[in-house]
């Protein structure tokens, strides 16, 4: 049976652009479902799933939304609304690929879609923001973006190169098979820095001796994140949290913070926890300029030129202490 590639945007205002990559995806035999999300225009060709299934998925009402004096509800609405669509589409088992392209606004919605799948599954955003700081679209899930280079308004001779890309991209991670391990082993995660390589590099040796897979992940903010969603969502089985410093850097403002969170959800999952106070004797900055003027007389370190650390202090690593 085919495989299918879910397409959601304004059919509205992106009709055209939709139709264009729909077309190029089915040529590579693949089955498409088009979700619109749009609230305004009248879409430029019917989709399988209207934008009123989307705004009723979400409680909304679209013809309140459609009135343009509610931008901002309507973009919430469609938001949680798509989400929960495409989120039901998985658990159906109609989805094997998600593909979106906007705006910052069409952007928000569709990767808020995105997010509600797990990782592993294809998505790809073709994005006005696709070239800067993805982070807050992206999440914890492994989201493709592309650049779109020009806005994604009209087809023309680089837009029709951009498009055709993400096509051949998401058509191309859809039919991909992946290789089956030769045996299924139950997963431990890890968080490492720099400072803390040689002591993951061990632990993990002692443990994927032991029958185990072994996960590492960087600890900048996102590493942790992503580490702890993949545990809050059933998949982990033990945690070796050897490197804690992003909660120095949420005690001190630093650029790697996870949030105050950071730690708690082995717990929460009563899953085996190792919590170490790895590298919490420094908060992370970017290139020195960008420290705050307080920290300006404290014990800095230039890691590279991108990279500035702090020494923490006693009151500091006590309310690390804290947390941890």
């Amino acid at each position: 049976m085919s495989k299918t590639v879910v397409i959601v945007g304004s059919l509205d205002t992106k009709g055209r652009e939709f139709a264009f990559i729909r077309d190029l995806i089915e040529k590579e035999g693949l089955q498409t479902l088009v979700i619109d999300f749009g609230v305004m225009g009248a879409p430029a060709f019917e989709a399988d799933i209207k934008r009123g299934e989307v705004a009723e998925a979400a409680g909304g009402d679209l013809a309140y939304l459609s009135s343009g004096e509610h931008k901002d509800l309507a973009m919430r609405t469609m938001a949680d609304g798509l989400a929960k669509v495409v989120s039901k589409l998985y658990q159906q088992g109609r989805i094997d690929g998600i593909i979106g392209m906007g705006g910052t606004g069409g952007t928000s919605i569709a990767t808020a879609a995105m997010r509600a799948l797990p990782v592993g599954l294809p998505k790809v955003m073709v994005s006005t923001v696709g070239g800067g700081d993805v982070s807050a679209y992206a999440g914890t899930r492994d989201i493709t973006f592309m650049p779109s280079i020009v806005d994604v308004a009209g087809i023309n001779s680089i837009s029709r190169k951009i498009y055709t890309n993400a096509a051949g991209a998401i058509a191309g991670m859809v039919k991909m098979d992946i290789p089956a391990p030769a045996q299924e082993k139950p997963l431990v995660t890890a968080s490492m820095f720099g400072n803390t390589t040689d002591c993951v590099d061990r632990a993990r040796t002692i443990v994927e001796n032991n029958d185990y897979e072994v996960l590492v992940f960087h600890a900048t903010g996102a590493g942790g994140k992503t580490m702890e969603s993949l545990i809050e969502d059933g998949f982990i089985t033990a945690s070796m949290d050897i490197t804690t410093t992003e909660l120095a850097d949420a005690v001190c403002g630093g650029v790697f913070s996870a949030g105050m969170q950071r730690g708690l959800a082995a717990s929460r999952a009563g899953i085996p926890a190792v919590i170490v106070p790895g590298c919490v004797d420094m908060a992370n900055f970017w290139g020195i300029d960008t420290v705050p003027g307080k920290y300006r007389n404290r014990n800095l370190y230039e890691w590279n030129p991108n990279v500035t650390l702090l020494r923490t202090n006693v009151e500091e690593n006590r309310q690390i202490g804290e947390l941890i």
